[in-house]
């Protein structure tokens, strides 16, 4: 009998030899305009292997504007996001909490949590018995990220080297919220939690890992435990080179990270994670997904599959069509994720 989409992506995580590699394209509504067609080719030849349960949150009272809009957005933490490209996320000007000493101006979204936990629970689980795709929380917490949105990056990172006291306090706040609203998650019948910071330059973490593992990792910790005690996987997405916190990842117990493969030496992430954890893509954005010369695409693919590639698992075939990307790419790429396990599964 076929495997379901989310017994195919479960059996990749736990190395237990999916029929065929797990899907999971990413997109920004920019894909939509620019690449309508190739998007509905992809969509409708390699269909996503992963879906997000129905929204059961409360509308927020401090959130207006659209994030992918030219313009103003300002999000439920009260971050006011300026967009100057369609279809794209923007970046924050001007910063909410304009002194770490003075938390007063920092708006924590409690208003978000629905009104009835339970019957929010319950429409939760009526989704994920009704579909047999792999089924995220809808949260996601950030906390690197989101203290940039607060303070501004600049900042941020002056914040944490010289009052790192209280921009533990600052970061708590946050704690707080994210692990009441991943409770709620864990409480449901999804198959996964998820977080995500951006830790990586192009070349190296943004932070001293000592710092990052005295600051961060507690709280990743926490998601993790979390998770495990739910009997749930949990993902985490970071851009940039992060090999330096792959052993910490792998430690703490996250299950498949989504991270810049390219801008890492691959040989040496294998080395340390390959068998450890999932390598959930991707393929380059930078420079691959942008070229149209279909062999050097082809050849990207199998540069991830000759160093990481295991046909018990511990990859899912993830790639994000963002702005520059060409669009016949996608299924390119996915037509060679399945040569390559097709070709090599049996050895």
């Amino acid at each position: 009998m076929a495997q379901t989409p989310r017994e195919i992506v479960k059996n990749a995580l736990t190395f237990n030899y999916p029929e065929r590699l797990p899907r999971h394209l990413w997109y920004l509504p920019w894909a939509e305009k620019h690449h309508p067609q190739a998007l509905a080719e992809v969509k409708e030849k390699y269909p996503d292997d992963f879906v997000y349960p129905p929204n059961i949150y409360n509308d927020s009272p401090v959130s207006k504007g659209d994030p992918f809009k030219v313009g103003t957005y300002i999000d439920e933490w009260g971050c006011k996001f300026e967009n100057i490209h369609e279809g794209i996320i923007g970046e924050v000007k001007e910063p909410v909490v304009t002194d770490i000493n003075d938390l007063s101006t920092m708006h924590v979204p409690w208003d978000i949590m629905p009104d009835d936990l339970h019957k929010a629970r319950d429409e939760v689980n009526r989704f994920c018995a009704e579909t047999d795709k792999f089924v995220f929380a809808a949260a996601c917490p950030r906390p690197w990220e989101r203290m940039q949105f607060l303070r501004g990056t600049v900042d941020a990172m002056m914040d944490i080297m010289s009052s790192p006291e209280q921009s533990k306090k600052l970061l708590e706040k946050m704690h707080d919220f994210d692990m009441k609203l991943l409770e709620f998650w864990a409480g449901t019948d999804v198959d996964a939690l998820t977080f995500m910071d951006d830790w990586g330059s192009q070349n190296s973490l943004l932070i001293p890992p000592p710092l990052w593992a005295e600051m961060f990792k507690p709280l990743y910790k926490d998601y993790c435990d979390l998770a495990k005690a739910n009997n749930k996987f949990i993902f985490m997405h970071s851009d940039g080179h992060i090999t330096a916190i792959y052993p910490h990842l792998i430690e703490i117990g996250v299950s498949a990270v989504n991270s810049q493969l390219f801008c890492m030496d691959m040989d040496e992430l294998a080395k340390i994670a390959k068998g450890k954890i999932t390598f959930w893509g991707e393929i380059d954005r930078q420079h691959v997904l942008p070229d149209t010369n279909e062999a050097n695409v082809r050849a990207a693919v199998r540069k991830v599959a000759d160093t990481l590639y295991d046909p018990a698992g511990g990859i899912i075939a993830q790639f994000e069509l963002s702005p520059g990307s060409y669009g016949p790419n996608a299924c390119i790429i996915y037509d060679e994720w399945d040569k390559i396990h097709a070709q090599r599964r049996g050895r």
